[in-house]
């Protein structure tokens, strides 16, 4: 720490066995007290610095006492033992001091916007504005060094262990000098790794910085950071063990360990019993089928709901929900559920006699009322909500209500997710093609393009497309997607079937990469880990912002340096660009 710099020690390294040597310290006053002492800072630690009272120091007095807090300043003094007593055990310097000898201030710091602590509250606008004074803070030195560590490890795993070569939204526009011609911000360097695999480089990885241009939520960015990775000759398993691997040789000592092999669920088993692709698997309360036990009852919506094509009757449980759920509670979730996915909800409580609270018991004698106590495993207290309708509808409002209860319960004082635990899960066999939202009718690709049909399915690829798996796989940490990719389509025929054939496209975009696989293109594939979302799940950050080191706003912009912001249309005119400037002042005003 200490090389090519004028320091002879860091504000955090000092300890007992320094005593009586002479250091010069360089940092940030984080404190001062009384003109007695004050606390120096810098990226390693805190080292406490007494402030000389006699009359040959009265200079070096003068100097510390009056400096304003963040003020940079060298110091020189002698280390001694603390009086007994005196010691701070929370401190890894806590055993010593610095008898200031002499001092200098390098340079004045002017009032601050916030105070340099963590516990204090800043409001985002303000952390972001003034981002290089938030970097100072222990949390976000601490977030960024880690991740630094991490992704120096990852680099050696893949460079030196595996011989690796390094190098859904719109994508932003850049224009250039030709007129009417842009380039384009890419996503992810997809097509470009799928390329050097044709060009037989055989592995690559890069740390790629990429732009999507959406709005900004706690886990996106307009720009973000990914671990991209393409193989030649590889399979699914082969990707997954590298990945699994990776995560396992750079993963912080101090987070425990990451055990191999990581569990993997298919894409129908995560949404049937969790609702949603991403699972969190750290808490129970998974969802239950319920439609052979009601199928017999003549119950009219029961009934209704399995007359759909997919129709079903589910329900999750929620344990000692009568003791934490309100009855606002409840109507908070059912009115979540019809809001979200237009889904009804039906409640069913087990009363402390073991009885059931709930419309549906009407319908249901005292016989099946307790087969239904034990068909949903159900105890004194206990919560269950009831779905029924179309089997997608049901699990995605189902999964929903379950992260929504569980952050009730949470609230109210029960830990069901543990911060300190890990939980890797590969979600598999998605389907390769999903109905567009705005016509159901036409089909768009559920990961992307270029993804290759699953091996059993490849003939229903061009009989019955709905049907087809992919061979696309995502990475799920503690129920956020950390990594996505698959193995690749190689046959140029097969490509353009999709492009052309399925999703209506036009495949003369993509020109260059249908001719490259005409080429003799190797069977490939890969996958791209999200860094950002990593690390802020490693350190439990609350946004991905706080893992970045400049990051943008929650609406993607650069508060610091007033980015995005307006330009003359002379600064224009070499890309041969217009504004309308009214409409441009009018949403200044707005703004």
């Amino acid at each position: 720490f200490n090389s090519f710099v004028t320091r002879t020690n860091t504000c955090g390294e000092l300890r007992s066995a320094h005593v009586g040597q002479e250091v010069t310290l360089y940092g940030w006053i984080q404190y001062q007290r009384q003109g007695l002492f004050l606390v120096l800072r810098d990226f390693q630690g805190l080292t406490q610095v007494i402030i000389p009272q006699d009359e040959a120091h009265s200079h070096v007095k003068q100097l510390l006492s009056n400096a304003p807090v963040e003020s940079v300043v060298r110091v020189t003094g002698i280390v001694s033992p603390r009086p007994p007593g005196q010691e701070n055990l929370k401190m890894p310097t806590g055993d010593i001091e610095v008898k200031a000898e002499t001092a200098e201030i390098l340079n004045s710091c002017k009032k601050l916007p916030f105070e340099i602590k963590d516990f204090i509250k800043k409001s985002e606008a303000l952390r972001m504005q003034y981002r290089y004074l938030d970097l100072r803070s222990y949390q976000l030195q601490y977030n960024l060094r880690l991740r630094s560590q991490i992704v120096m490890r990852m680099r050696e795993y893949l460079c030196n262990l595996h011989d690796c070569m390094l190098k859904g939204a719109k994508e932003f526009l850049v224009p250039s000098r030709e007129a009417g011609k842009f380039y384009s911000l890419p996503q992810s360097p997809q097509q470009f790794k799928q390329l050097l695999m044709v060009g037989g480089l055989d592995r690559y990885f890069q740390v790629a910085r990429c732009y999507r241009d959406e709005g900004s939520r706690p886990d996106r960015q307009p720009e973000f950071t990914q671990i991209d990775i393409e193989m030649s000759f590889v399979d699914q398993a082969g990707i997954q063990r590298l990945i699994e691997g990776l995560l396992q040789y750079s993963w912080p000592e101090e987070r425990g360990c990451v055990t191999t092999p990581f569990p993997s669920m298919t894409y129908e088993e995560a949404l049937a019993e969790y609702g949603t692709d991403k699972p969190d698997t750290r808490f129970g309360m998974k969802i239950m089928d319920i439609s052979d036990f009601l199928r017999r009852l003549d119950i009219q919506f029961v009934q209704n709901a399995l007359s759909y094509p997919r129709g079903t009757v589910k329900a999750i449980c929620i344990p000692q929900g009568a003791r934490y759920l309100k009855n606002k509670d409840l109507e908070s979730l059912k009115t979540s559920a019809k809001s979200q996915f237009n889904q009804e909800i039906m409640e069913i409580i087990c009363r402390p006699d073991g009885s059931l609270k709930s419309l549906l018991t009407k319908f249901l004698g005292e016989k099946q009322q307790s087969e239904l106590i034990q068909a949903l495993n159900m105890q004194v207290d206990d919560v269950v909500l009831l779905a029924a309708g179309e089997h997608k509808q049901v699990c995605s409002a189902l999964g929903s209500l379950r992260l929504e209860s569980a952050d009730i319960l949470e609230a109210a004082g029960l830990v069901l997710r543990d911060p300190a635990a890990f939980h890797f899960l590969w979600v598999v066999d998605f389907p390769l093609f999903l109905p567009k939202e705005e016509n159901p009718t036409e089909l768009e690709s559920a990961h992307h393009p270029f993804t290759a049909p699953h091996p059993s399915d490849t003939n229903l690829l061009y009989s019955d497309p709905t049907k087809v798996r992919s061979q696309h796989y995502d990475l799920v940490l503690n129920g956020s997607e950390v990594g996505g990719g698959s193995i690749r389509i190689h046959s140029a025929e097969q490509q353009r079937f999709v492009l052309e054939k399925v999703l209506k496209e036009d495949s003369e975009v993509l020109s260059h990469l249908l001719e490259a696989l005409e080429f003799g293109a190797p069977p490939h594939g890969g996958i791209a880990l999200g860094l950002d979302r990593l690390i802020s799940l490693i350190v439990d950050a609350p946004s991905i912002r706080d893992v970045i080191a400049f990051p943008k706003s929650f609406r993607g912009r650069d508060l610091m340096g007033s980015a995005p912001d307006y330009v003359t249309p002379e600064e224009l005119e070499p890309y041969h660009i217009q504004v309308s400037w009214p409409l441009a002042e009018k949403e200044a005003k707005q703004s």
